[in-house]
């Protein structure tokens, strides 16, 4: 009988493991499932306007997740998008609040109007509408926090790499004296550059993991 607790345990352990990094690896949701592009072009000119964004996301993508999963029995399906956009819409603009009484002034707007659009933000709709409405509280609070933290950390590769050849900083510490910056880089079509490349690395990966699984697959059938 202990032995069965155990397993079923460990079953758990690794469900709730699953549920949290599918959102940074096979769901990421900028560099898998391309969503949330309009952001990630606009506040990607520093490593902190990154963090800034995917931290304010992250945190409104978990706590929707967990009031629409607690409340998902008495939403009627017909009016389920209506009832998703004023639960989002009340912890963004916790957040905004938030960011504005305690972080710097030139941070909240360089971010500009992208924190109040967070309400409309393709990645917390989609996770709303496709996990949160189905499935239970840990779940979605864990789908939540994967998926928040996976667009996070492409935002600070996104960013990285935009401030360091743009403006030959990182996170604001000056690196090199004599580096001369590219400051299409931090420019719109640098954007689109980065994201560009960064996409087709991913997809190339993809690719070849498929290619290379489908060869093993040949040779042991």
């Amino acid at each position: 009988m202990s032995t069965i607790k155990i397993n079923v345990y460990y079953m758990a352990e690794q469900d709730n493991i699953t549920e949290f990094s599918k959102g940074i690896f096979k769901y990421n949701p900028l560099f898998v499932l391309v969503l949330g592009i309009c952001p990630s072009l606009a506040v990607t000119t520093s490593v902190k306007n990154g963090l800034a964004m995917g931290g304010a996301a992250t945190f409104v993508l978990v706590c929707s997740n967990l009031i629409i999963s607690l409340v998902r029995a008495s939403i009627p399906r017909e009016i389920r998008i209506p009832c998703f956009i004023v639960v989002i819409a009340a912890f963004v603009t916790m957040v905004e609040l938030l960011m504005k009484a305690y972080l710097p002034s030139e941070l909240n707007a360089s971010l500009g109007i992208f924190i109040p659009l967070i309400v409309v933000n393709c990645i917390i709709m989609y996770r709303a509408e496709s996990f949160a409405y189905k499935n239970k509280p840990l779940a979605s609070v864990l789908d939540g926090a994967g998926i928040g933290l996976g667009w996070t950390m492409s935002l600070c590769l996104v960013s990285s790499i935009r401030e360091v050849i743009g403006a030959g900083t990182f996170f604001g510490i000056k690196l090199s004296k004599s580096y001369n910056p590219a400051s299409v880089m931090i420019m719109a079509p640098g954007a689109f550059i980065v994201l560009g490349l960064l996409l087709g690395f991913f997809n190339w990966r993809k690719l070849r993991k498929s290619e290379t699984t489908m060869k093993e697959y040949m040779k042991n059938d």
